[in-house]
């Protein structure tokens, strides 16, 4: 079956944050709460029709540890969009953004990073155990010149389904697609 378009999105931030559950309950519409740690990378394909285009989304899910980075690099090539995530219950996961983003930042041929990329905000179902202000992290977001910023709950699954959505429509603008 032929698409009209494939976007490449990297999802990256600390282990632990919760990217693959995040990116299987949005492929899969499941969540798995015994996730094994991901070694290197992992890849996923979702098909989905924007506008009365096919588009194939592909979706590169980093490991956050710190021994795997140095591959992000070269991983992110090509890539139209970003998912920085972080957990909410977590400050230190928020406080390597720049970090992150300074690896991320190293796959374009450029001194800016070329693409939109989306803070996440992950685990809002343990609300409860908060250790970041979401008007703090959306405030952080915006400092660096992200895209925007979003909280969800892979577990049961609040605002998956809003994350995807918004960055394709976003590198579909920027295709022109849009």
């Amino acid at each position: 079956m032929s698409r009209d378009a494939v976007f490449k999105v990297c999802i990256f931030g600390d282990g632990g944050v919760g990217k693959t559950a995040l990116t299987q309950r949005y492929v899969t519409g499941l969540f798995k709460g015994d996730e094994t740690m991901t070694i290197g990378m992992d890849f996923h394909l979702k098909y989905l029709k924007v506008g009365g285009l096919k588009v194939a989304l592909q979706i590169w899910d980093f490991a956050g540890e710190a021994r795997f980075r140095f591959l992000l690099p070269n991983y992110v090539k090509g890539a139209s969009g970003g998912l920085f995530m972080y957990d909410i219950t977590r400050y230190s996961s928020l406080k390597n953004l720049d970090d992150w983003l300074t690896v991320f930042k190293q796959g374009f041929d450029s001194p800016v990073i070329p693409v939109p990329i989306i803070m996440i905000g992950g685990k809002i179902d343990l609300a409860d155990k908060r250790a970041v202000l979401g008007s703090d992290a959306k405030e952080l977001a915006e400092s660096r010149g992200l895209h925007s910023y979003i909280e969800c709950s892979a577990k049961t699954g609040e605002n998956v389904e809003e994350i995807f959505s918004r960055i394709t429509h976003t590198m579909m603008k920027n295709s022109g697609l849009l």
